[in-house]
C-alpha cells in the first residue's frame, strides 16, 4: 500500500476553486516551497557576507536576479506540466544519454557539497548557542532528515519547520532598527556598484549560485509532476484547458515564492550592511559573526534567532537537496521515486538520498570553517548553474517536447540574460584566480 503524505488532501490544480484571496492561497505549492528553500543556510551566509563585506552595493543584486530566477522557475514548472515528466526524464528521452548524465552527476556532485555546508552551518548555529561541538550535531540533523525522509513525511517535515523560517523577517526589524542611511540604501538598490576585484566576484557569483541553483530546477519539475499525479487520481486525463489553469496556477506559485525568497534576500543583505559592516566587520567568518547582525532586535538573545532561522531553513533546504538529486538519478535510470514511496518500494531513489547525505556528513569533518564551506557551495552552484539554465532554455523551445506551449519571448530573454550573466560572471572569477583580474 503506497505511501500517503499525511494532513490535508493534496491540492488539486485545474480543479473549479473559489476566487479571491482563497484562490491565491490554492494555487501555491512547489513554487512556495522551492522559494523557501532557496534561502538555506547556505544563502544566510552568502547574503550576510554581501552585506558586511561592501555595505548595500549589492543590493541591487535582488531586483536583478528576480526576473531572472522567475524565468527559470517557471520554465521548469512548465515543462513537467506539458510532459508530464521531471527535467531528467525529459533528457533521457529526447536528448543523448552523455548529456543526461552530466547533468544528473553534476547535480549529484554540487547538492552533495551543498548538503555538507548546510549540515555544518546548521551544526555552528548550534554549537553557537549550546557551546557543544558542531562535531556532535551533524549525525544528529542527519540522521533526523534522513529518517523524515524515508519513514515519515516531507510535508510533515515541511509544516513543523516552515515555521522557524519565519525568523527570517527578523532581518526585516532589524534593519530598521540599525536606522540605516536610506539613501545610501536607495543609491545600493537601484545603481549597480561593480568593482572587478577577486572578491567582488566571488560575492557576485555565489550569490547568483544560491539564488539560481541547479537542485531548484529538477526539485521544481519533480514536485510539479507528483501534483499532477494526484489531479489524475482525482479527475483522470486532462482537457486542454484544464492545462492553461495549471499553467496560470504554477506561474501564481512560482512569482509568490520567488517574491519571498528574494524578499528574506534583500533583508539580509540590508541588514548585514546596516549592522556588521558599519562598525568594520567587513569579513563573515564565523556563526557568532552572522549573527551579530541580529543584536539590533534580539540582543543578546541574537545567536537564538540566527540558529533559529539557519536550522529551520536547513531543516527545509537539505531534503530538497537531496531529494533533487535523487529524483534525477531515478528520473535517469527509471527507477520507481516520490516521496509518498516507502523505502521498500523505491529502493534505488532512497539509497541516492541515504549516499547523499552520508557523503555529505563525511565532508563536514574538514578543516574549513562552516561559513566559508556555505560560501563555497553557493559558488560552486553558480558555476553548475549556467550549462543547465541553457539545456532548459533548449528543451523548452523543443516543439516535439513542449508542443504549442513553447517558451514565450520574455522566459527566453530571461533564461538567456540568467545564463550569460552567470557564465560571464564565473568566467571572470576564474580569471581573477589566474591573476587577470585583481
Amino acid at each position: 500500500m503506497e505511501r500517503r503524505r499525511a494532513g490535508r488532501p493534496p491540492k488539486i490544480r485545474g480543479a473549479p476553486r473559489p476566487r479571491g484571496i482563497a484562490a491565491f492561497l490554492a494555487d501555491l505549492g512547489p513554487g512556495l516551497v522551492t522559494g523557501a528553500a532557496d534561502d538555506d543556510p547556505s544563502g544566510i551566509s552568502t547574503y550576510s557576507q554581501a552585506g558586511a563585506a561592501f555595505g548595500y552595493g549589492l543590493l541591487w543584486t535582488a531586483l536583478l536576479s528576480f526576473p531572472l530566477m522567475v524565468s527559470v522557475q517557471l520554465m521548469c514548472a512548465r515543462l513537467a506540466l506539458v510532459t508530464r515528466s521531471g527535467l531528467a526524464a525529459v533528457l533521457r528521452r529526447h536528448y543523448s544519454p552523455w548529456l543526461l548524465w552530466i547533468a544528473c552527476l553534476s547535480l549529484l556532485v554540487g547538492n552533495t557539497i551543498n548538503i555538507a555546508a548546510d549540515l555544518s552551518g546548521m551544526a555552528a548555529g548550534a554549537e553557537l548557542l549550546s557551546g557543544i561541538g558542531r562535531v556532535w550535531f551533524v549525525p544528529v540533523y542527519a540522521i533526523v532528515i534522513l529518517l523524515f525522509l524515508m519513514y515519515g513525511s516531507y510535508a510533515v517535515l515541511l509544516r513543523i519547520f516552515k515555521w522557524l523560517t519565519l525568523v527570517l523577517f527578523a532581518y526585516v526589524a532589524a534593519a530598521f532598527l540599525a536606522s540605516p542611511n536610506w539613501r545610501d540604501v536607495l543609491r545600493g538598490t537601484v545603481i549597480p556598484e561593480i568593482t572587478p576585484t577577486k572578491d567582488y566576484l566571488f560575492t557576485f557569483v555565489a550569490i547568483f549560485g544560491t539564488t539560481i541553483s541547479p537542485y531548484l530546477f529538477f526539485w521544481q519539475a519533480a514536485q510539479e509532476v507528483e501534483a499532477k499525479q494526484e489531479l489524475e487520481k482525482e479527475i483522470g486525463d486532462r482537457p486542454h484547458r484544464a492545462i492553461e489553469r495549471e499553467l496560470r496556477s504554477a506561474r501564481t506559485d512560482v512569482l509568490a515564492g520567488m517574491v519571498v525568497s528574494n524578499f528574506v534576500m534583500y533583508f539580509i543583505i540590508l541588514t548585514a550592511g546596516a549592522t556588521l559592516h558599519v562598525h568594520g566587520h567587513t569579513n563573515v567568518q564565523s556563526a557568532a559573526d552572522a549573527a551579530a547582525a541580529l543584536k539590533p532586535v534580539a540582543g543578546s538573545a541574537a545567536a537564538l534567532l540566527f540558529t533559529l532561522g539557519i536550522v529551520g531553513t536547513g531543516l527545509l533546504g537539505v531534503p530538497v537537496l537531496a531529494g533533487s538529486a535523487a529524483y534525477a538519478i531515478a528520473e535517469a535510470a527509471r527507477w520507481r521515486r516520490g516521496m509518498d514511496a516507502t523505502p521498500h518500494q523505491a529502493r534505488n531513489f532512497y539509497i541516492v538520498i541515504a549516499l547523499a547525505m552520508l557523503i555529505g556528513t563525511m565532508l563536514t569533518f574538514t578543516p574549513i570553517e562552516p561559513i566559508r564551506l556555505l560560501l563555497w557551495s553557493a559558488v560552486i552552484n553558480g558555476m553548475l548553474a549556467p550549462p543547465l539554465i541553457v539545456i532548459v532554455l533548449v528543451i523548452c523551445n523543443n516543439r516535439k517536447v513542449m508542443g504549442g506551449q513553447r517558451n514565450g519571448w520574455m522566459l527566453n530573454i530571461g533564461g538567456t540574460v540568467a545564463a550569460v550573466i552567470m557564465t560571464g560572471s564565473a568566467v571572470a572569477l576564474i580569471a581573477s584566480w589566474f591573476g587577470w583580474i585583481r
